[in-house]
């Protein structure tokens, strides 16, 4: 029989185990615990100098004026795993859980790389879109998913799920579906806790925390798929996710099959090569349709996303029209509502029109594109575009992952900018019920792959 003395020690013994390392693995599964509660033991510091402390089994991370972003490494390198951790932001301050990431000699003098959560508690509430820290910028922006903004909890804890199984990597904030990206850049890597950069003197003691992470390497599971939108980043291919949502391809990468010259009956004999994926344009004399012409595509759509890579070269003109009709045979380029590609740099074209309305991302001639930097790569670098028709005519450009602009057709104010564009004398221009897509020849070499087609319903 136990005396009151020896069930007092027990059970203080049993209260002390649940809250250090014990408390660290998960109930069920093959989850192994990446943080043992007590200190900072398989974890190491690189780049800033943030201070990181464990504090009642919580992992701790302070900002530190003038000091670069500082991460808490794992030692450990992980490739295909699931991750679940929690955190809480006691004050407003950008973060992040790097993964698959990684510190080389020979990148940056050893700066911190690759895919990021982000934590991210401003008004843009961009918290679990996937970051590539110090190379490619925005993969995965919550723009993409806007209901998710909300999921998000200021100063109370949040749980992150991260699965990266092959090259399908999701994430999940709260138990709910954030961010889906297939990508193949970078397969293996460490996991990484960040404490940002600071600018001012009284953003330093700022404090992060975090709990509970722990990981699974085997027998992996992943969460059933969903209507996430996904970006996959692997040209010409479409995910297990993106079937299931009906996504499918334009372009084979090797034919012109689904496609046909605008006002004619088949594909142009000149001026456009599909060759090793890739769908060019062929440079000529610079001026709209006077080589192999504008293609279109076969089929016609209402409501839809569409995306597209593309690549300019120096001085280059081009664009995806969308509703094409057809109906008024222009002389030129067939008309319709038009995705600007230009090289704003050095085409005349860019200082044309009104306020930038016909620079890159642009509604040509009638919207200007936001005018972020970060989303325009460099003149022979791929693009990533994308046209979003909801079934209520509104209407989303992306570019890179950024929205840059959006509109509604049928509304007065569209009226009013066709009056006051070159389309004014076009009747009922850009309000078909549906119509072509269009790939334009404007006399410079762009290619383009990756032609992606979702219709909505």
């Amino acid at each position: 029989m136990q005396t009151l003395k020896s069930v007092i020690l027990t059970s203080v013994l049993y209260a002390f185990l649940l809250t250090t390392g014990m408390a660290q693995t998960k109930k069920g599964g093959n989850w192994t615990p990446l943080f043992n509660g007590k200190d900072l033991t398989g974890w190491k510091q690189l780049n800033g100098k943030a201070k990181y402390e464990v504090i009642n089994n919580e992992i701790v991370g302070v900002t530190v004026l003038g000091e670069p972003n500082s991460f808490l490494v794992t030692d450990k390198n992980y490739g295909d795993f699931i991750v679940e951790l929690e955190f809480k932001l006691d004050d407003m301050m950008n973060s992040g859980i790097q993964f698959r990431s990684e510190s080389k000699p020979e990148y940056l003098n050893g700066r911190v790389h690759g895919y990021q959560y982000e934590i991210d508690p401003s008004p843009r509430a961009w918290t679990a879109g996937i970051y590539d820290e110090s190379r490619r910028d925005w993969l995965y922006p919550v723009s993409y998913n806007e209901p998710a903004k909300t999921l998000f909890k200021f100063q109370a804890w949040n749980t992150c799920r991260i699965e990266c199984i092959g090259n399908s990597i999701r994430t999940f904030l709260n138990g709910k579906p954030v961010a889906s990206l297939v990508d193949d850049l970078t397969p293996a890597g460490f996991i990484a806790l960040q404490v940002h950069s600071i600018a001012k003197a009284e953003e330093a003691g700022k404090k992060i925390r975090w709990r509970n992470i722990n990981i699974q390497t085997t027998n992996l599971q992943p969460t059933p798929l969903d209507p996430t939108f996904v970006v996959n980043l692997m040209p010409n291919h479409v995910s297990e996710q993106e079937k299931m949502q009906g996504v499918h391809l334009l372009f084979d990468g090797k034919t012109t099959n689904g496609w046909r010259g605008a006002y004619k009956t088949g594909f142009p004999e000149k001026g456009w090569k599909a060759q090793d994926g890739i769908l060019t344009v062929q440079p000529s004399d610079g001026g709209e349709s006077t080589n192999g012409g504008d293609i279109v595509s076969e089929n016609e759509y209402d409501a839809f996303i569409f995306q597209f890579d593309f690549k300019i070269t120096a001085g280059a003109n081009s664009g995806v029209k969308y509703f094409v009709t057809e109906k008024e045979n222009n002389a030129g380029s067939a008309i319709g509502l038009e995705y600007q590609i230009l090289d704003d740099a050095l085409h005349p074209d860019a200082k044309l029109g009104s306020i930038g309305n016909r620079t890159l991302g642009s509604l040509y001639d009638l919207i200007p594109s936001i005018k972020e930097n970060r989303a325009r790569r460099k003149i022979g670098e791929w693009n990533r575009g994308m046209i979003k028709v909801a079934k209520d005519g509104t209407v989303s450009h992306y570019l890179n992952g950024w929205k840059m602009l959006e509109y509604k057709r049928g509304e007065q104010y569209f009226y009013a900018l066709v009056a006051k564009s070159k389309y004014a004398n076009w009747p009922n221009f850009g309000m078909a019920p549906k119509g072509r897509l269009l790939l334009q020849d404007h006399g410079n070499e762009v290619s383009f792959r990756s032609l992606k087609m979702q219709v909505l319903q």
